[in-house]
């Protein structure tokens, strides 16, 4: 796969300037009433696309993780007429679930579907040292932690609330508009129980698409969205003795070292009832199995006894892709590449990539009153960069500066022990906002890090010699 740095987005195709008014070519059932709060959005008027009659404007959503999940939501509340395509209903993606405090509220997450509220966490160097961090968090403050397929089911089903046709199929291809305001064709295999394991050939007429489906998009390759670099995460759900579940009740570990990863971290996350141990990489993909295994050497008086009871594996996205947008359909989640560096953190930034991308159809059709155009989605990348772009480059340059060797290994854990760190740390993580510094501590911090740093280069060139 070619190599694509954040900055190499490039330009995006104009539209035609024919104008043609879809149908639609399937049934979808009638947008229900219901008691759901809506969330009021700033709707603009005096567009120019024509208005649309004797419907609301229709949107394909294609794929039902968190992503798609609150995409669909969203536009249903908006009063577009939603379609959620999803292929698994009970998919279990590998992936760590833990998610920022912040999202719990913005997204009205009932508790019960978080598994663990995670106050306490240990980073473990290379050579085992071990620092607890969490000591700066408030007594209200923790990091959730969520299995996948409950999290998904979960906002599959609010969206199905609020209006939202969930479908379970598979999106087999897009066919693309003819002129300006012609519909796109979606090609899928519905999955009735009936037809058999290839499903039912459907097609169904939208005005827009939200590709939401993953790192491994086929809306992506229908625009022609360009190749991006990826990690393979390997998972184990591990079932452990009740005494030593007790252990992991509100704590997490990462560990460090190029036994378990040249490039990224082992983790044991807690879930309901058993724990989530894992690894990824992006430079050693054939050799992940043998990082996995690392990973529960390195834990292994912690989860002895444990058996495994679910194996997962899957591609994470490294930065965003060459082309998000193209016309009336844009990508959100891990279609677009909304995973950050160094921490492998994307549930959020999924779940508010889908939701974002929504609100501008909506304020762009005026609640579903007019056709949409590309401007209209432009907008949601133009606030996107706006507000994550820094958090992203700051993670890609932490993880270059200190994954590269085991001694820089060594120096970012001996750095994590720092209490001014860890503030700053979590206070960004949890709310989602860079945090305000203390100009002080900055320059302690910033000499600490040179020191640490300085450490680490010399180590290193000693384990040379040897």
């Amino acid at each position: 796969m070619a190599s694509v740095t954040l900055k190499s987005f490039i330009g995006l195709r104009q539209s035609s300037p024919e104008n043609h008014h879809p149908s639609i070519t399937v049934l979808s059932k009638p947008l229900p009433s219901n008691q759901i709060h809506y969330r009021r959005l700033n709707v603009i008027a005096g567009k120019s696309s024509p208005k649309i009659t004797g419907r609301n404007l229709r949107v394909a959503v294609v794929g039902g993780g968190p992503a798609g999940g609150a995409a669909a939501e969203t536009l249903a509340k908006g009063g577009i007429e939603t379609i959620l395509i999803e292929r698994k209903m009970d998919n279990a993606k590998p992936c760590g679930g833990a998610i920022p405090l912040c999202m719990v509220g913005e997204f009205d997450l009932p508790l019960d579907i978080i598994d663990r509220r995670v106050t306490k966490m240990k980073m473990i160097s290379p050579s085992n040292v071990a620092v607890d961090i969490g000591q700066t968090l408030k007594p209200h403050e923790y990091i959730g932690m969520v299995r996948r397929e409950v999290l998904d089911a979960y906002l599959r089903e609010r969206a199905a609330a609020a209006g939202a046709t969930v479908i379970n199929g598979l999106f087999v291809k897009m066919d693309k508009p003819s002129d300006k305001y012609a519909p796109y064709v979606i090609h899928y295999n519905a999955y009735d129980g009936k037809v058999g394991s290839a499903g039912k050939k459907v097609t169904v007429e939208v005005d827009a698409v939200i590709g939401a489906d993953g790192a491994n998009s086929r809306v992506a390759k229908s625009i022609d969205a360009g190749d991006y670099e990826y990690a393979i995460a390997f998972q184990e759900r591990i079932k452990i003795p009740n005494d030593k579940m007790q252990y992991y009740e509100n704590l997490a570990e990462m560990y460090v070292g190029d036994d378990v990863s040249p490039d990224f971290y082992g983790w044991v996350f807690p879930k309901c009832d058993h724990v989530a141990v894992g690894t990824g990489t992006v430079t050693h993909k054939p050799d992940i199995k043998k990082f996995q295994l690392a990973t529960r050497l390195r834990a292994r008086d912690k989860i002895l006894g444990g058996k495994i009871i679910r194996v997962e594996a899957h591609p994470i996205p490294e930065h965003p892709r060459p082309r998000r947008l193209s016309d009336r359909v844009a990508l959100v989640g891990d279609a677009a590449g909304y995973v950050t560096k160094c921490s492998g953190e994307g549930i959020y930034f999924a779940a508010k990539s889908g939701r974002m991308c929504a609100e501008a159809i909506v304020e762009g059709s005026e609640n579903g009153r007019r056709m949409v155009e590309e401007s209209d989605l432009r907008s949601y990348l133009e606030k996107w960069d706006k507000r994550y772009w820094p958090t992203y480059k700051v993670l890609d340059i932490l993880q270059k500066v200190f994954y590269r060797s085991n001694p820089a290994r060594e120096a970012f854990v001996e750095m994590c022990g720092d209490e001014y760190v860890q503030k700053m740390t979590f206070d960004s993580y949890l709310y989602k906002k860079v945090a305000p510094g203390n100009p002080l501590e900055d320059l302690k911090l910033a000499v600490n890090t040179i020191g640490s740093l300085v450490r680490a280069n010399a180590l290193r060139k000693e384990m040379a010699k040897i």
